[in-house]
C-alpha cells in the first residue's frame, strides 16, 4: 500500500511540476493543427478535432509512450482527401478509417509492427516530401482567400493546370485582399517571433502565436477596415451542435463496397508507418532513454482509428510535431497528452465561438510550414549528396506520388529501390585475385558472406574465361549461404576444368546433387 501511495505521490508531483505545463503547450500546438488537417483533408472541422480528443485520451491509455503524443496527421490529408472525393459519402470515409484500425490492432496481435524496417529511408523521405509538397499546393488558394472545395478534387495538378478557375474566369474575382493581408503580417510576425522571441518566450507555441495574430487582424479588420474584411465563409465553422453532426456509418457496406478495403488498407499502411517513424523519432529524444513496445502501440493506434471512425473522425497516428512540443516542454509522462486531450475536448464543449473567429488563410499558413518542414531543401539537397544510389529512389518516389496516388508511388519507389540491390548483389558475389608463375596463372576467388541466385550469370562467364592450365582456388570460407544454382555451376565445372587441364580445387563448397536432362 506504501509503494502505491509512494507512486501515486510520484505521478501526482512530476503532473503538477512538468506534465500539466506541457499538456496546455500541445493544446495550443494541437488544436489549430486539427483544424487545418480537417480543412485539408476536405472534411467537416469536428471531424480533425474529434480525432485529436480520442488520439490524446484513448490512444495514450493504451500506448505505452511516455511522450508521443497521437492526432489527426498532415500525412494522411491527400488520402483523405481523395478517399471522400472517390467515395462521395462521409460516412463511408469513416467506415474505412474504422477497418483501417481494424487492420492496425490485427498488425499489432500479430507482432508485424517491424516491416517498416524493410522499407528504404529514401523511399519514407520520398514519401514524406511529397505529402508535404501536396499540402502545401492545396494550401496556396486558401492563402488567398479562395474557398471553393471543389478545386482540390484532382489535388496538386489543379493548381499547375488552373481547373475549376480561370475557366470560368472567377479565380481573381475570389482572391480576397484581406486574406492576403492577413496571411502577409502573420508571416510577418512569425518571422520575428523566430528570429527573436522564440527563445525567450520559450513555453508559447509558435502555431498559437500564428492563429492568435491572424484572428485578431481579421477581427481588426471586420471593425475598422472593411475593404480587408473576410467573409464568413473565409472563417473556421465548427458547429455549436457538434455532437449531433457526427453520424454512425453504415456497417454492412464493408461487405459490399471493395473501394472500402482498399483505402483502409492504405491508411493503415500510411498512419502505421508515420506512427512507427514518430516513436522511434520521440524515442531518440526521451531524456530517460524509454523504448516505445512497436506491437503495443499499433493495438493503440488502431483501436484509436477504430473508434475514431465509428464516431466520424479523421484517421490518427503519432504525430511528431505535438510529440516534441511535448518533449520540450518538458513532459514526463503520457498524462501530458491524455490532458491536452481533455483541454481539446473542453474546447469544442465552452469555446466554439473563439475557435470560429479563427480564419482559414491562418490555419493554410500554419499547413504550409508544416510542408515545408516535410520536404525542407535542405533535406533534399543532403539526400543528393548521399548519392545517385539514395537520390534516385527518393525522386522516383516523389514524382510518382504526385502523378499517380501515395500508395502506387511508393511500391514504385520500393520496386526502383529492389533495382539496386540486385545490381549490386549481382556485383558482389565474389573476387577474384590471379597470379602468374610463368605461363601458368594461378586464380583465387573468394565467395562474399552471401552468394544468390543472382550471381550466377557473372559466375557462369567468369568461369568461361578462365585459360587452359590455370590453377583455380574457389574459397567458400568466409560465406554463410551459398544459393544451390551456385553450387551447381561450381560442379559441372568439374568436367570442363578437365577438359581444358584447369586444376579446380574447391574449398569449404559443400557437394550437391546436380540433375542431368537427357
Amino acid at each position: 500500500m506504501n509503494i502505491i501511495s509512494r507512486k501515486t505521490r510520484f505521478y501526482l508531483l512530476s503532473f503538477i511540476k512538468h506534465d500539466f505545463k506541457a499538456s496546455i503547450t500541445v493544446f495550443f500546438v494541437a488544436l489549430p493543427l486539427c483544424l487545418g488537417i480537417s480543412l485539408a483533408s476536405n472534411a467537416p472541422v469536428y471531424a480533425g478535432i474529434v480525432a485529436g480528443i480520442i488520439g490524446g485520451v484513448i490512444v495514450s491509455l493504451i500506448s505505452k509512450s511516455s511522450l508521443s503524443v497521437s492526432g489527426p496527421a498532415a500525412g494522411l490529408t491527400a488520402i483523405c482527401a481523395a478517399a471522400i472525393v472517390e467515395f462521395g459519402s462521409i460516412e463511408m470515409f469513416f467506415l474505412a478509417v474504422a477497418v483501417a484500425g481494424l487492420l492496425q490492432i490485427l498488425l499489432g496481435v500479430f507482432r508485424l509492427g517491424g516491416f517498416t524496417h524493410f522499407i528504404p529511408s529514401s523511399v519514407i523521405k520520398g514519401m514524406l516530401a511529397a505529402i508535404g509538397i501536396i499540402l502545401i499546393s492545396k494550401q496556396v488558394p486558401l492563402l488567398i482567400g479562395y474557398d471553393r472545395p471543389d478545386f482540390w478534387t484532382n489535388q496538386l495538378f489543379n493548381i499547375l493546370t488552373f481547373n475549376h478557375s480561370f475557366e470560368n474566369g472567377s479565380f481573381f474575382q475570389i482572391i480576397s485582399p484581406g486574406a492576403v493581408t492577413i496571411a502577409l503580417l502573420t508571416y510577418g510576425v512569425l518571422f520575428l517571433w523566430n528570429k527573436y522571441l522564440v527563445k525567450k518566450i520559450p513555453f508559447l507555441p509558435t502555431s498559437f502565436v500564428i492563429v492568435l495574430t491572424g484572428a485578431l487582424l481579421a477581427f481588426l479588420f471586420q471593425q475598422f477596415i472593411p475593404f480587408f474584411q473576410l467573409k464568413p465563409t473565409q472563417y473556421v465553422h465548427v458547429p455549436h451542435d457538434v455532437f449531433s453532426q457526427m453520424r454512425l456509418p453504415n456497417v454492412q457496406a464493408v461487405f459490399s463496397n471493395t473501394a472500402i478495403w482498399k483505402n483502409a488498407v492504405l491508411i493503415c499502411f500510411v498512419a502505421t508507418l508515420e506512427t512507427l517513424l514518430s516513436i522511434e523519432a520521440i524515442d531518440k529524444i526521451d531524456p530517460y532513454n524509454r523504448i516505445t513496445p512497436q506491437n503495443r502501440e499499433l493495438i493503440a493506434q488502431g483501436t484509436g482509428n477504430f473508434i475514431s471512425g465509428l464516431v466520424g473522425g479523421l484517421p490518427i497516428t503519432a504525430v511528431i510535431v505535438r510529440s516534441s512540443a511535448n518533449a520540450e516542454a518538458g513532459a514526463k509522462t503520457k498524462l501530458s497528452s491524455v490532458t491536452h486531450g481533455i483541454w481539446l475536448l473542453l474546447a469544442i464543449l465552452v469555446a466554439i465561438p473563439l475557435i470560429n473567429l479563427i480564419p482559414y488563410t491562418v490555419l493554410a499558413l500554419i499547413l504550409i510550414r508544416t510542408g515545408y518542414n516535410l520536404a525542407k531543401p535542405k533535406m533534399i539537397m543532403g539526400v543528393y549528396r548521399q548519392g545517385r544510389e539514395q537520390f534516385m529512389p527518393f525522386i522516383i518516389t516523389i514524382v510518382s506520388i504526385l502523378f499517380t496516388d501515395l500508395l502506387i508511388g511508393v511500391v514504385i519507389g520500393f520496386i526502383y529501390s529492389i533495382y539496386f540491390l540486385i545490381k549490386h548483389t549481382y556485383r558482389a558475389g565474389y573476387t577474384i585475385k590471379e597470379k602468374h608463375d610463368g605461363h601458368i596463372a594461378h586464380i583465387v576467388i573468394d565467395l562474399a558472406l552471401n552468394v544468390s541466385f543472382l550471381n550466377k550469370k557473372r559466375f557462369v562467364e567468369m568461369l568461361d574465361k578462365i585459360p587452359e592450365y590455370s590453377i583455380v582456388d574457389i574459397n567458400g570460407s568466409d560465406s554463410v549461404y551459398i544459393d544451390h544454382d551456385i553450387l551447381e555451376i561450381f560442379h559441372d565445372f568439374r568436367s570442363k576444368a578437365h577438359i581444358k587441364h584447369i586444376q579446380l580445387n574447391l574449398k569449404d563448397i559443400p557437394d550437391v546433387e546436380t540433375i542431368e536432362l537427357h
